[in-house]
């Protein structure tokens, strides 16, 4: 089943430096970059989204401003926990939003996400991890991370899949140019390719 605006929290984990730092799996740039395409996408879209990090103050770090940039004035949630589903307050918001899918991304894959993921589908959850926007030490790690959570039934997307389903159809006016726009500054080629097919064409999808 596809996602929506309005059927899903998004959760958004741990993007702090200190945990970029030894994040392998993924180039830092690149990493950056999909997370801004999310956080920009959920925001746009009008996303129930959770923001949470791990000791912040005290060894961790700020979150990533291309996520907070997206949701000015947005609380975060930080924890002492490594595993996310384990802090009241982040289930306390999960309870109150009410919704029966999660869609997960953060670092570290192997800890952060894994956490979560299986403690909810345990729970009943219908988890969705956008793999591209997290990160792993290693290759290994990222990998097997996502394996196990897929063997448990977490469903599998990326980024730009994650922006491009919110909007689903390009006759949908009201979101085209905010999409575009989005996709233009976070989507790498397919961003380019938008671009030149503005300006050399005057050219739309869905026209």
């Amino acid at each position: 089943m596809l996602l929506s605006p309005n059927d899903h929290t998004l959760i958004m984990i741990d993007f702090q430096s200190q945990m970029s730092f030894a994040t392998k799996s993924i180039d830092a740039v690149n990493l950056r970059n999909n997370a801004a395409l999310v956080a920009h996408a959920a925001a746009g879209f009008g996303v129930s989204t959770i923001l949470t990090t791990v000791a912040e103050k005290s060894f961790s770090g700020p979150m990533f401003s291309e996520i907070t940039e997206a949701f000015p004035g947005e609380k975060l949630l930080d924890r002492t926990s490594m595993n996310t589903w384990e802090d009241e307050a982040v289930i306390a918001r999960v309870n109150a939003i009410g919704k029966n899918r999660i869609v997960l991304s953060g670092l570290w894959t192997g800890v952060c996400i894994v956490g979560p993921a299986l403690s909810a589908i345990e729970q009943g959850f219908e988890v969705y991890v956008i793999a591209d926007a997290c990160g792993d030490v290693s290759d290994e790690a990222h990998e097997r991370a996502m394996q196990r959570m897929i063997q448990a039934g977490a469903r599998p997307m990326t980024s730009l899949q994650y922006l491009l389903e919110l909007q689903r159809d390009w006759a949908r006016t009201g979101t085209y140019d905010m999409t575009t726009g989005i996709a233009k500054k976070f989507g790498g080629a397919y961003g380019l390719g938008i671009i030149y097919a503005k300006t050399m064409f005057g050219a739309s999808e869905g026209h």
